[in-house]
């Protein structure tokens, strides 16, 4: 066989690993119409360097694969097993690109007085940084961690959430507030009704139902800014 022709079989191989040839196209990254051309029933293309590199790393497939016969990869064993030798597993994760945009991580306290600031908070102020692909975000975005038991189970400690001060809060929003203070709380957001002056009575509650629920009209409450994402932290217990 010319290299040409192995190389076609071997395609041909991982194309039915793949289950489809549409599944396949995907993967390597080419349409079905160009994947048809190189190991369709009358192929009309030949498998060059460029495309077989391509075909190679998308299998995780060291270079040169595509030229060396593989007769283990026939029949029923091609679709049995994956090209690296191995049986098939769930494969349910694809490689995420970070977010453009820097947040900063601030603390409560920072939080606490975003309400008296003429600029938002530099990257630098933070303790750390998040970063988004949100293009909605205002310029005040900031992003706080979860200290405390009050929003379990949904919120951990060290879960951080993303809090934009440009949004106004809906009922059921998660919502950062504070009262007379420096610091500041995250919990839900209930409005209750509107006080003698027109203005909105609201709850903030936790989710834990050991911690109590503050309300604006009792509290002097203010509401900072509104979630817009939430990012947990999985950890394991230390030993």
């Amino acid at each position: 066989m010319t290299r040409e022709e192995i190389r076609r079989e071997n395609a041909r191989l991982l194309a039915s690993s793949a289950g489809t040839k549409s599944a396949f196209a995907r993967l390597v990254g080419m349409d079905a119409s160009q994947v048809s051309q190189i190991i369709g029933p009358t192929p009309s293309k030949n498998i060059g360097n460029s495309i077989a590199k391509r075909i190679e790393q998308a299998h995780h497939l060291p270079e040169g694969w595509l030229d060396v016969s593989h007769p283990e990869m026939t029949g029923t064993a091609a679709s049995a097993i994956s090209v690296e030798g191995t049986k098939k597993f769930d494969e349910n994760v694809s490689t995420a690109r970070l977010g453009g945009r820097p947040i900063p991580v601030i603390s409560a306290v920072q939080a606490g007085a975003l309400k008296d600031m003429e600029n938002p908070y530099p990257l630098g102020a933070g303790f750390a940084v998040e970063y988004t692909d949100d293009d909605n975000l205002s310029r005040w975005a900031f992003s706080l961690e979860i200290e405390g038991l009050s929003m379990m189970p949904e919120f951990r400690e060290g879960d951080r959430v993303i809090i934009d001060p440009e949004i106004c809060p809906n009922p059921g929003d998660f919502v950062v507030a504070k009262n007379g203070g420096d610091q500041a709380t995250f919990k839900k957001y209930r409005p209750r009704g509107m006080d003698a002056s027109g203005n909105v009575v609201f709850e903030l509650t936790p989710l834990n139902d050991d911690f109590p629920t503050l309300r604006s009209d009792t509290d002097h409450l203010i509401v900072i800014g509104v979630m817009v994402e939430h990012r947990k932290r999985y950890r394991r217990p230390r030993s």
